[in-house]
């Protein structure tokens, strides 16, 4: 188990370095990087992962918990907007209310995920942080999302590339290949070979984030993105916390679980807000907002939970 300030160090770090990566380097550098990371870095992390990753368990709560955190977030941002329109007399745009909700329910549980929950609790409970992002997040992304962004958007939907985005995601079929794949026997060699990659396409991992961040420089929906994060990373956890132990989760299990839900918002969401041709400006906010936000909540669940 790492310290918070070696995880700080190590996360700010990696993700600082990124960022100054980002605006000294060609742009397509990051998109070449986030392909490498889809189709090969992150699939073979998953498998290397799961082989010392404990699968007892109520495990299959995760996912659960996961909708449950997506529907509770999307339930609180819709009250705020309609306490907002009470408040004000005037109501957000559509396009804007989807994103909102957006921001408010599906969280960066992969790519941000993955390295606080090995950094925090270790690859014992990995299977969890795993079973989350890809059995909750990214159905609750690309399904619920997409009926949200379909609800508030306009223009073309381009529901073939949203299809392809979940049915031929190599990260879902490298965690069913690993589950297999646990059960072979290979050369200490290549086992540790294996090791070595998977941690290094984790560094590589926040090392893209910050390029990304570095791309970010809209701030002008600030405030309403504040209120979305307020719900996203600090009510949703908070209530949902406070009765995993009700699941019979506690200890590493309900921490990895915590952090999960505490995330940012997912480069997901403002996926689907291009495609739909939601609030982009939100949207890019609450990515950038988020990441800064994450430093602040972090040590809160790891005290709490």
């Amino acid at each position: 188990m790492t310290n918070i300030l070696e995880l700080y160090v190590k996360l700010v770090g990696l993700v600082l370095v990124g960022f100054l990566l980002g605006r000294k380097l060609p742009g397509s550098v990051p998109t070449r990087l986030a392909q490498f990371l889809f189709w090969v870095g992150v699939p073979i992390g998953i498998v290397a992962f799961l082989r010392k990753a404990d699968l007892s368990g109520q495990i299959w709560i995760a996912p659960a918990i996961a909708y449950l955190a997506i529907l509770l977030g999307a339930f609180l941002a819709w009250i705020g907007i309609k306490g907002q329109a009470y408040f004000t007399n005037t109501m957000p745009q559509q396009p804007t209310q989807g994103s909102f909700i957006l921001a408010s329910m599906v969280g960066n549980t992969g790519y941000l995920g993955y390295p606080i929950a090995l950094a925090m609790v270790g690859q014992k409970y990995f299977a969890w942080a795993l079973f989350y992002d890809l059995l909750g997040s990214l159905f609750g992304a690309y399904a619920f999302g997409v009926a949200i962004a379909v609800r508030f958007g306009g223009g073309v939907q381009n529901y073939w590339q949203i299809t392809k985005a979940i049915f031929i995601n190599p990260a879902l079929w490298s965690f069913g290949f690993g589950l297999l794949f646990r059960q072979v026997t290979i050369p200490p060699a290549v086992e540790f070979f294996l090791d070595k990659f998977a941690w290094s396409t984790v560094a590589l991992s926040l090392m893209l984030i910050g390029m990304r961040l570095s791309n970010l420089n809209s701030w002008r929906s600030l405030p309403r993105a504040g209120m979305s994060l307020g719900i996203k990373m600090l009510i949703v956890p908070l209530i949902l916390g406070s009765i995993l132990p009700l699941f019979g989760l506690t200890g590493a299990t309900a921490q990895v679980i915590v952090l999960q839900m505490g995330m940012p918002p997912a480069f997901s969401t403002l996926v689907i807000a291009e495609t739909f041709n939601l609030d982009r400006d939100l949207a890019v906010t609450a990515l950038a907002a988020g990441s800064m936000v994450l430093l602040i909540t972090l040590p809160i669940w790891l005290w709490l939970f």
